[in-house]
């Protein structure tokens, strides 16, 4: 089998198309009818569809591996257990997930860059969702501890009653980039020179 495309894809870091590359040799392994499983990157597949949050084809990818290798690979086990702590909403559990296993060095340039980009979607998420909050909820969800989570946010402009240890959240200005098109700036002009005349 032919994984080429999959190990430049890693080489580049572009693991926002893990999830397309290894389904595509899937499907085209089945087609010619060729025996996969024992050589199948399952912990590449099940984490590039956690990359890109396709947490469903990550669900329905794991249904599929078969039991004995679930048995004999604990890294497609560890790497399923990040996508059960996000499916059952347990930000919590996924630092924890993504923390508590040895990961192979191939595996673990696309967790790290997973955990990476997991914290700024929870940040994101707590700048969205939040006006205030308490150190140790802030924790629980950016998966650091009080100390490092406290100084992380303020920081980023987030300020701290040491009386009740709940912080206030900063809300990002929210920056619209305008795209000038001509042409449509050309027809507004020719309207507009149009209901004149």
């Amino acid at each position: 089998m032919d994984f080429s495309s999959l190990t430049e894809a890693m080489a580049l870091k572009s693991f926002e198309k893990i999830a397309d590359i290894c389904d595509n040799l899937l499907l085209q392994a089945a087609a010619e009818g060729i025996p996969f499983h024992g050589e199948w990157p399952f912990t590449i597949h099940l984490l590039g569809h956690i990359f890109v949050n396709d947490i469903n084809s990550a669900r329905f990818l794991w249904k599929k591996i078969p039991p004995a290798i679930k048995e004999s690979q604990p890294e497609v086990v560890a790497a399923w257990k990040i996508g059960q702590k996000l499916w059952m909403r347990d930000y919590a559990g996924v630092h924890e997930a993504l923390h508590g296993f040895d990961w192979s060095q191939e595996a673990k340039l696309l967790v790290t860059a997973f955990a990476e980009l997991y914290s700024k979607r929870m940040f994101e998420l707590l700048v969205s969702a939040y006006s205030t909050i308490s150190i140790q909820d802030t924790a629980l969800f950016l998966g650091m501890n009080e100390d490092d989570v406290t100084n992380y946010v303020l920081r980023q402009g987030w300020a701290l009653d040491p009386a009740s240890q709940m912080l206030t959240v900063r809300k990002m200005p929210v920056v619209m980039e305008q795209k000038l098109d001509h042409s449509k700036l050309q027809r507004l002009t020719e309207y507009v020179f149009h209901l004149e005349n």
